[in-house]
């Protein structure tokens, strides 16, 4: 903002949808949360967690690129992770590349967990987002969501690397 006097203000249509991607942010993870508990009793952050280290090869990641995929600090992921490996959901253990670093596994009663939780949840993703748009506009939200990720965060890769899962 240097040389700059006035700030940049948003127009009205700026603000409008500003206002609308805030309802989200707010609205959407806390929809999600209860849908999850509700059905399967775990969290909304639990299954991201849980979902991610689906997707990944042998369902297996370094704590440090799973606290990327789910947006959390590796403390915070750390205590989530020691509770879904109480229940024995997931497994920890050094890299067998590199011993500096922690992987977590899903385990196989970790992967029933995601086969039973995914159907509830990707119909009130559906529901929620899908339902509401027309299929052109699928190509235009990834878009707009992957830049303004590139905008807030340019040091982080988007999307996390995962692979598609067996349906």
């Amino acid at each position: 903002m240097e040389g700059q006097t006035e700030p940049r203000w948003l127009s009205p249509d700026e603000r409008d949808a500003w206002l609308a991607l805030s309802w989200l942010m707010i609205k959407l993870p806390g929809a999600f949360d209860a849908q999850l508990q509700r059905d399967s009793g775990i969290s909304f952050f639990e299954y991201l967690v849980l979902g991610g280290l689906s997707m990944s090869p042998d369902r297996r990641m370094r704590m440090s690129d799973l606290a990327q995929f789910t947006n959390a600090s590796l403390s915070r992921l750390s205590n989530v992770v020691k509770r879904l490996e109480e229940r024995g959901w997931i497994s920890r253990e050094p890299s067998a590349e590199n011993g500096r670093f922690v992987e977590a596994t899903l385990t196989e009663a970790g992967w029933a967990v995601v086969v039973q939780a995914a159907p509830g949840h990707v119909e009130a993703v559906r529901r929620a987002v899908f339902d509401a748009i027309r299929p052109e506009q699928v190509a235009e939200l990834r878009d707009i969501g992957r830049q303004i990720a590139e905008q807030v965060d340019p040091q982080r890769s988007w999307p996390p690397p995962v692979r598609e899962t067996a349906q």
